[in-house]
């Protein structure tokens, strides 16, 4: 019972955070709350910013690409305390945050070849429903060259920000459907077929 009451007690409180997110689009400053919100949810912050990027665009959409730059900009730079935690602090934060997440053993089994695929762990983070802060802390624990981290980054966060924007900014609030339950898949089966066809060609 102790486990369930806790579950439900995790449950409601990340509920209460996701309405606060999606109130904060309203918010006089929404921008200054997306930059945060993008900046915390790059290292232990639950709450994509997407909820915030969605109905800001729709409420003004002249102002998209703006939107997602903000986002794109606060990710990058999140994803770089993210980074410094599991490197500086795996033990004491990182460890922590993933086992919260439900990532901690899975993480811990796929440290040894994490770097083997960097650039691919980082970029199906960036662009997939998979939680980007797993993959800021994993790059900072295994060591990864930073320039890689910090460039496939922005490549995958200015790919998935900036074609939410696209979409809204050119059809409007009746594709938001379509971004907040297929988008995530749709990114998941494109990086599915790229890294399919690399494969490929090494393999002929």
């Amino acid at each position: 019972m102790l486990n369930a009451s806790a579950t439900d007690e995790g449950s409601v409180m990340l509920n209460r955070l996701y309405d606060w997110t999606l109130r904060m689009a309203d918010h006089p400053r929404a921008l200054w709350v997306l930059a945060g919100v993008s900046f915390v949810e790059s290292s232990f912050f639950p709450i994509p910013p997407d909820v915030l990027m969605i109905p800001m665009i729709i409420a003004r959409p002249t102002r998209a690409f703006l939107i997602a730059t903000v986002a794109l900009v606060s990710s990058v730079l999140g994803g770089l305390l993210g980074y410094a935690i599991g490197y500086f602090a795996y033990d004491t934060i990182g460890a922590p945050i993933l086992e919260a997440l439900g990532k901690g053993d899975a993480m811990a089994a796929f440290n040894s070849r994490f770097n083997d695929l960097g650039f691919w762990a980082v970029l199906t983070a960036g662009v997939t429903p998979f939680p980007y802060k797993v993959i800021t802390i994993m790059s900072g624990w295994t060591a990864m060259p930073l320039g890689t981290f910090v460039a496939t980054s922005i490549l995958a966060r200015a790919l998935r920000f900036f074609v939410v924007a696209a979409l809204l900014w050119k059809f409007g609030a009746p594709i938001r459907d379509f971004i907040e339950r297929r988008l995530g898949l749709m990114f998941t089966l494109f990086l599915v077929l790229l890294i399919g066809g690399f494969a490929l060609v090494k393999v002929l």
